[in-house]
């Protein structure tokens, strides 16, 4: 018993002295139609890291019954996974560099979430008026579901496709759990072999 107590405190010393360092988001999704008629599809695959305030979008879709005409993200609806929200990120109405025109594409931006004129106004105004307000918010409710990412396009003006995401645990996050739950079992069996 006093061993297994040795041990339990020894694996809580490596954790505790391993560097700290903060951990990247990532979040994932798939666009699904958002109006009846709309024929779009597609995968979104998001990662923010806390350290450089940086959020890495990456889109692809396909088969939009019309041309995309706008995009952005969207916060902060009031039931997770399902209404609708004002615009929240969106540079003079629009993520940067987003393809117009077209049925099927890409898109890959990294967005410095440090700057105000990266969001809509209001949204900065109704998140303390700082880019670190909005920045804060924007990740909380995307975490939470309860933001999300629209293409609008000529056949449907209000949005045709749009995707809730979901966070995703990084495998190093996996190797912890099981090394702890490892550690958990190893020690039940100690004692019951004590």
């Amino acid at each position: 018993m006093k061993h297994s107590l040795s041990l339990v405190a020894f694996a809580a010393a490596i954790v505790l002295a391993a560097p700290a360092q903060a951990q990247v988001t990532t979040f994932q999704g798939s666009f699904a139609a958002e109006a009846i008629g709309a024929t779009g599809s597609g995968t979104l695959d998001m990662v923010y890291d806390p350290v450089a305030h940086t959020l890495n979008i990456s889109a692809t879709w396909a088969g939009l019954s019309g041309n995309t005409s706008n995009a952005h993200i969207h916060c902060c609806t009031a039931l997770p996974n399902t209404g609708t929200a004002s615009v929240a990120l969106a540079e003079g109405g629009l993520l940067p560099g987003f393809p117009l025109g077209v049925k099927a594409g890409s898109y890959t931006r990294l967005i410095d979430l440090t700057q105000a004129n990266q969001y809509n106004a209001g949204f900065v105004t109704g998140s303390g008026g700082t880019a670190a307000g909005a920045e804060a918010r924007l990740i909380s409710n995307l975490s939470s579901g309860n933001a999300y990412f629209n293409i609008h396009t000529t056949t449907f003006g209000g949005g045709e496709i749009r995707a809730f995401v979901t966070a995703v645990p990084e495998p190093e996050t996996y190797a912890l759990m099981l090394a702890g739950l490892g550690l958990v079992g190893w020690a039940a069996k100690r004692r019951q072999s004590a």
